[in-house]
C-alpha cells in the first residue's frame, strides 16, 4: 500500500464545533474502498486523486501522539469525515485502533463516522474513552433496503448489519445514533424509507438521526454520481439535471413534507434531530480535570 508524507495528521475545526461538537478532525487514511456512489469526498476541492485507491499516511500515529501532547484543548477528535475510518484495510492495519489508544491515553473525546461493524472490535476502548470524555458514534444508514444499499453502497454491510451494530454500541452505552446523509432524490427520498429508518433506529435506542434531506453534487462527485445512476438507473440522470442543473445541492422535491414527517416521527418516538439537541445531549457531561470547548 502506497504511504503518503505528511507532517499534520490532525487539524482545527473551523466550523465552531457547530458539526456535532468536534474540535479537532483527522483522516488516518486516504481514499475509501466502499464504493458509495453518492460520496461528496470525492468533489475535486479535496483534492484526493484515484479516490477509491485506500493509502495511508507515514508515521501517522508517530506524528499523531505528538499533536495529542501539544494540544492544550482536549476536545472531540473526528473520525471519517473523508474516508471510512473502518474501511476494510484497518482490519489488518489498525490504524484506527492505534489512533483510539492515543487518544484514550491523554485523554481526548472522540466522534467516529461509518458504515462497518469493525468499529465493534474496537468498543473496549471507546468505553474507556467516554469514562474521561465524550463519545459520539454516527452510523450512516441511507435506506432500510438492503437490495438498494447493495447498489448505491456495494462494498458495505447490509443496512439490517448497520443497526446491529448501532443495537451493540448502544447496548454497551455508547452515545450513537444515525447519519440519513445523503438522502437521493427519486431513490431513498421517500415516506416508507423515513418511517422504516426511525422505527428501526427506536428498536435499537439510536439517542439521535440526522439528516439534511437532500445530496451534495459538485464538480466530479456530480459526474461520478450520474455516470452511476446512468448504469443502475437508465436516464435517472437526466431527471436530475432538468430539475437540479448546476446547483451544488440537490434537495429532495417533497422536502418540506419529508422533513415535517422526519421531525414529527422522531420527536414522537424520543429521537433526536436537532444538531444543538444531539451536542447538548452527548456533551453534557463535561469532566472537570479536562479543558474542553464551549457550544
Amino acid at each position: 500500500m502506497e504511504k503518503i508524507k505528511t507532517r499534520t495528521i490532525m487539524t482545527r475545526s473551523n466550523e465552531g464545533s457547530r458539526w456535532f461538537g468536534i474540535d479537532y478532525h483527522m483522516n488516518l487514511y486516504k481514499g475509501c474502498s466502499l464504493g458509495c456512489i453518492y460520496c461528496s469526498s470525492r468533489c475535486e476541492s479535496y483534492r484526493i486523486e484515484n479516490f477509491d485507491e485506500v493509502r495511508t499516511k507515514e508515521n501517522a500515529l508517530e506524528i499523531l501522539e505528538e499533536e495529542l501532547k501539544n494540544k492544550k484543548l482536549k476536545g472531540v477528535v473526528s473520525f471519517g469525515n473523508l474516508s471510512d475510518p473502518y474501511n476494510p484495510e484497518e482490519e489488518h492495519l489498525k490504524l484506527t485502533r492505534g489512533a483510539l489508544e492515543l487518544i484514550n491515553k491523554y485523554g481526548f473525546g472522540v466522534s467516529i463516522d461509518t458504515k462497518s461493524d469493525l468499529i465493534l472490535r474496537d468498543l473496549d476502548l471507546l468505553s474507556e474513552i467516554s469514562k474521561k470524555n465524550n463519545v459520539i458514534v454516527k452510523i450512516s444508514i441511507t435506506t432500510f433496503d438492503n437490495e438498494l444499499a447493495k447498489k448505491i453502497e456495494p462494498n458495505c454491510i447490509s443496512s439490517t448489519k448497520r443497526f446491529a451494530v448501532l443495537k451493540e454500541l448502544r447496548n454497551a452505552g455508547i452515545y450513537a445514533g444515525v447519519l440519513m446523509m445523503p438522502v437521493l432524490p427519486f431513490l431513498t427520498d421517500s415516506e416508507d424509507n423515513i418511517y422504516n429508518i426511525i422505527a428501526k433506529s427506536k428498536e435499537v435506542d439510536a439517542k439521535f438521526i440526522y439528516t439534511k434531506m437532500g445530496i451534495t453534487l459538485k464538480t466530479n462527485q456530480r459526474s461520478y454520481y450520474y455516470n452511476a445512476l446512468d448504469i443502475l438507473y437508465p436516464g435517472l440522470s437526466k431527471d436530475y439535471e432538468s430539475v437540479y442543473g448546476n446547483r451544488n445541492f440537490a434537495s429532495s422535491l417533497q422536502y418540506r413534507r419529508l422533513m415535517e414527517i422526519f421531525v414529527n416521527r422522531c420527536n414522537e418516538v424520543g429521537i433526536l434531530t436537532d444538531m444543538d439537541d444531539i451536542i447538548r445531549d452527548y456533551k453534557k457531561e463535561i469532566p472537570t480535570n479536562y479543558q474542553m470547548s464551549l457550544f
